[in-house]
Order: C-alpha cells, then structure tokens, then sequence
C-alpha cells in the first residue's frame, strides 16, 4: 500500500469515526428517525450531483428492488440502530461496536451458505461477544437509564451489515456507485413514510443542523466516493484495515469533542472485538500493508 492509499485510508476512518460524534449531536433534537432521514437524504442528493458532474446514469426502473434492499439493510435500518443508540451510548461505544461488522457477515454468510463455521470464526464470534459484554457489564451507569436497551439496539447495525454483505453475494452484479447511489436514495424513499409518523424533538440549532449536513455530505457521500476509490486501487482485503482504525477516531472524537470518559472496560472490551474480528477475517495488518 503506497503512502498516498494509507492517508486516504486514515482519512476515511477518520470521516467515519465522526459520524458517531455528528449522531450524538444530531439525535438529542431531530429524533433517530429524523436524524437518519436527513442522513441518507443529503448523502443521496449529493451523490446524484456527483452522477450528474461525471455523467453517470442510474439504472433505476431494471434494479429498484435490487437497491431497496440495499438502502435497507446497508444504510436506513443500521443507520436507524445508531440513530437510536446515539440517545443513550457513547460515540466511543458505537464506533467500537461497529467493528462487529466483518464478524456478523462471516457468520451470516456461512449460515446462509450452510458452510460450517471455522475454528477461527467461532473464536472470534465469542473474542466479540466477550468484548461487548466487557465494556457493558462494567458499566454501571448504563444499568440505571434505557441505556442498557440501546446496546440490543446498536447490535443490530452490524447485524444488519453482515446479512446486506451476504445479499451482495448473490444479487445483480452492479457498479459500485450506482449501488450507493440508488441505495440512498431508496433508503430516502423507504424511511420518509415512517418519518410522518415521527416529530423532532426540538428544532436543531447551528451545531445540530451542521452536524446532521456533516453525516450526510461528508460521512455518507463524500465517505462512498473514497470507499470505491480505495476499493479500485489497494482491493478489499486491504480496505478492510478501516475497520480497525474506525473505533480509534470514534473515541478519539468522543474525548476531544464530547468528553467522554474512556475507562479501561472500554479499552480492554475494544480490544477484545477487534482482536475478534482480525481472527474472524483473517486479517493481518502485514500483509495489508503489502499489498496494493
């Protein structure tokens, strides 16, 4: 990996690393539901600026089913976990659980595949498991508010990451950009009914807006573009080192902009799921490196 794909890697997680921090901003006023909304709706208006510069054509009419599910299970229904959660936990907590991802898509592709579970898959299913129960069960404060939900809740992310990862398997072979695309804006459409449903809680002020702009434009869209840019140059099993370093900048962004608290539950259990995830992938930061 050359230096110019490392710094655009750590830029990534760096981008990604702040949603967790935009969400714990945005959601105490606009409501999970509508923090999300806004999400995927500026990141699909953004994206279609984006197509139209680079005259780029959206197959929607052959692939909108293809999309809706994608919007669903990649980004309104994760993204509504975290929503969610943002109320209650930690951006420390969220971008460390988030790491999960890899683990639950090995394990749903294998159930889905009726492959068995390798050794290394199991260890790391529990590393991941013991992590997360680490970083809760020494956390008393959690116990004495809805906290101790939204950690059910923000499982669910990853959860539905690894079955969307799955899908992508078997479904239409479809360029990469027309899949964040038309995933957004499917994921626009699907949660803007349910959203009638939901008020804001109070009208977002200066920081809560550019928060809410933020997680859309630059954590969503402008994230989508330098995910498929470093996907064509350095290829999965290296982008996959995102993964890892997402949980870093998520507390790092955490500390410095929201005081939180890390206590060492938090590192250990962080540890603990990341550890997890490299036995479940396979993952070596070596031959990452390496490789281009």
């Amino acid at each position: 990996m050359g230096v110019k794909s490392a710094l655009q890697l750590l830029l990534l997680a760096a981008i990604w690393g702040a949603s967790f921090l935009f969400m714990r901003i945005g959601a105490p006023s606009l409501g999970p539901v509508w923090l999300i909304e806004a999400r995927v709706g500026f990141a699909a208006l953004f994206l279609c600026v984006v197509a139209l510069l680079m005259k780029k054509s959206l197959s929607l009419r052959q692939n909108w089913k293809h999309f809706l599910f994608l919007g669903v299970m990649s980004s309104a229904l994760p993204f509504l976990c975290y929503g969610y959660a943002a109320q209650y936990l930690t951006a420390s907590m969220m971008s460390i659980v988030n790491a999960l991802t890899p683990v639950f898509g090995t394990a749903i592709a294998a159930l889905y595949f009726r492959t068995p579970l390798s050794r290394n898959t199991v260890i790391g299913l529990a590393l991941g498991v013991l992590g997360v129960s680490v970083i809760v069960g020494f956390d008393p404060e959690l116990f004495k508010t809805q906290a101790w939900f939204a950690v059910f809740v923000v499982l669910g992310a990853p959860l539905c990451y690894g079955i969307a990862t799955t899908y992508t398997q078997v479904g239409p072979s479809v360029a990469p950009f027309e899949n964040a695309q038309g995933s957004m804006l499917m994921a626009t459409f699907a949660l803007l009914p349910i959203a009638m449903f939901f008020t804001p809680n109070t009208t977002p002020n200066a920081t809560e807006s550019l928060s809410v702009i933020a997680l859309g434009v630059l954590c969503t869209g402008v994230a989508y573009l330098i995910f498929f840019k470093l996907l064509g140059e350095i290829g999965a099993p290296s982008l996959l080192t995102v993964t890892f370093l997402i949980p870093i900048f998520g507390v790092l962004w955490g500390v410095m902009f929201l005081d939180e608290k890390v206590g060492i539950h938090t590192f250990v259990g962080g540890v603990l799921v990341i550890l997890g995830t490299m036995r479940t992938t396979g993952f070596s930061f070596k031959k990452a490196l390496k490789s281009e």
